[in-house]
């Protein structure tokens, strides 16, 4: 036995036999800590000890009820919301922007939302209890299943895939390359069998020999990964689409401000000001720029209602320049108005004129609708964003033409975080474009996790992202996912900038979740059938 297992002997004896609250605490803690690994920190090599600390509580789950399934449920529960709970605590600023309206949510909100992610990672834990077995493929049961679940909790009631554990891989960009053969689910079933895998170290003789081989091989294959990003990168030198130069105006508005109509006219006046700042010795403003980019809900108004603003963009905009903008936009219904609206993208020309228009598809439950909205209206509750009758969802993303750029994907704020939904297939961008209010959430981790998240897409797709975002971070970001251009949280300023040229298409851009689904497939098979053979 090596100095380093004798020393952890004790450790690990302690937490496989733990029970009680101290089994609770310990998964719970375990499940906190590995948020580190996700943006900002970025510490992912923390989860080769958080990650084995789980297998360690599964083994010692064997010793309760139905085959210890049951435990591994609750032990798993108790990670997950530790997990989501530390991951997503900025969730709860969103409630002290109308803070007398809201503020009172703030402790069930920030407490409800991790406890419903968890108990998917409950299943996952359980799921692999049910397909353990000695030895280390046990940790291939635990990463077949919980990348399973964390499949279906990216999609089943409207899905919400955010902080997935294979984002621990995407810190690195050299690592985060393997995205775009295996997507976001091959990333997250490599991440977990990789850092689970020290976890076999302590395993008997008996049941493992020579299991120095197992936590050997997953930093190999980390190796590999980052090998081959390292090369992908070195010869995808970022080229830029001729002729086209971008402008990104970042407000950095206060949210209470922002949702204010009668503050229409200083918001108004912020945006021209900033939108035609010269920045730099010899800098011309906006006679250069072909296309200006506002972030999401950008005015405290229904733009289309308001020709003396439309007026105000026909004048700001040289010949030759179009503004791409996020704007509620009212719906009709009937031929009536009503209170509801879409979650818009306009495109706009130098005349004023509205070329073209995108409706949000992927609305962000109780921020922009409620479940069974009529229903819980008359009991006094609103989303938030407190539009009566909720957003309005849109029926179709398509690509939209801004000659003389390639024509772009939009994306309103967290529809990009949806691998394999954000381009459809049928669609052929030039480049993703993703408008995003994260002024909601302060300066937190949570505009971080967003921004990796949809650089993540980038690579994925092999296509170039802009990103405009109110209080930042808005970037410019080429199809391997380098940062080419960015602007700060908080910051007031704009972002002058080249449009970065696509790529001619990945593996993950042809194939889909396609690869991934091959890869959990085998693993159950595998483990399954070494299940059925004890």
């Amino acid at each position: 036995m090596s100095f380093a297992t004798a020393t952890l002997a004790p450790l690990f004896q302690n937490i496989v036999l733990a029970w009680g609250w101290r089994r609770a605490a310990i998964a719970f803690a375990a499940g906190a800590a590995s948020t580190l690994a996700l943006a900002p920190a970025n510490a992912w090599p923390l989860l080769f000890i958080t990650f084995p600390v789980l297998v360690w509580l599964l083994d010692g789950a064997g010793a309760g009820r139905l085959g210890g399934v049951a435990s591994a449920a609750v032990t798993g529960w108790f990670f997950g919301f530790g997990y989501f709970f530390a991951g997503l605590y900025w969730t709860g600023f969103a409630f002290l922007v109308d803070a007398k309206t809201f503020g009172w949510l703030l402790p069930f909100a920030v407490t409800a939302l991790p406890a419903g992610l968890a108990l998917f990672t409950a299943a996952g834990c359980a799921l692999a209890r049910l397909l353990w077995s000695r030895g280390a493929l046990r940790i291939v049961a635990l990463a077949a299943a919980l990348t399973g679940l964390e499949w279906l909790r990216g999609t089943v009631l409207s899905g919400f895939p955010w902080n997935a554990f294979g984002y621990a891989l995407t810190g690195s960009l050299a690592l985060a390359q393997g995205a775009a053969f295996v997507g976001l689910w091959g990333l997250t079933f490599i991440a977990v069998l990789v850092f689970a895998s020290p976890a076999v170290l302590l395993d008997d003789a008996k049941h493992t020999p020579r299991p120095w081989i197992y936590p050997s091989a997953a930093v190999l294959l980390l190796m590999a990964i980052s090998a081959y990003g390292t090369i992908r990168l070195a010869q995808s030198e970022t080229q830029a689409v001729p002729g086209i130069r971008l402008r990104i105006m970042q407000p950095n508005i206060p949210q209470d401000e922002k949702f204010n109509y009668g503050a229409k006219d200083a918001v108004m006046r912020r945006y021209l000001a900033l939108s035609d700042r010269e920045k730099g010795p010899g800098a011309s403003g906006l006679r250069d720029t072909t296309h200006l980019i506002w972030p999401e809900s950008a005015f405290p108004f229904f733009l289309a209602r308001e020709p003396a603003a439309l007026a105000q963009i026909a004048s700001l905009l040289p010949q030759g320049t179009v503004l791409i903008t996020g704007a509620a936009r009212p719906a009709v219904s009937n031929g009536d108005r009503t209170a509801r609206a879409y979650n818009s993208i306009y495109v706009i020309d130098h005349d004023g004129s509205i070329l073209s228009i995108y409706d949000k598809m992927h609305l962000v439950p109780f921020g922009e609708y409620l479940p069974f909205q009529d229903a819980l209206e008359r009991l006094g509750l609103m989303q938030l964003t407190r539009v009566k009758g909720g957003f309005v969802a849109g029926e179709r993303r398509r690509a939209i033409d801004v000659p003389p750029a390639p024509a772009f994907l939009p994306l309103i704020c967290y529809e990009i975080i949806f691998p394999g939904e954000a381009v459809p297939p049928d669609e052929k961008p030039g480049w993703l474009l993703n408008v995003t209010n994260d002024g909601w959430f302060g300066k937190s981790a949570g505009p971080y996790q967003h921004l990796q998240q949809a650089r993540v897409r980038a690579i994925e797709e092999g296509l170039p992202l802009v990103r405009a975002a109110n209080t930042g971070i808005s970037a410019v970001i080429d199809p391997v996912g380098r940062v080419v251009a960015s602007l700060p949280l908080g910051a007031e300023d704009v972002l002058d900038a080249p449009l970065p040229r696509a790529l001619a298409g990945t593996p993950f851009r042809h194939f889909g979740n396609t690869v991934a689904a091959v890869f959990l497939l085998f693993a159950f098979v595998f483990v399954i059938r070494k299940r059925l053979s004890v």
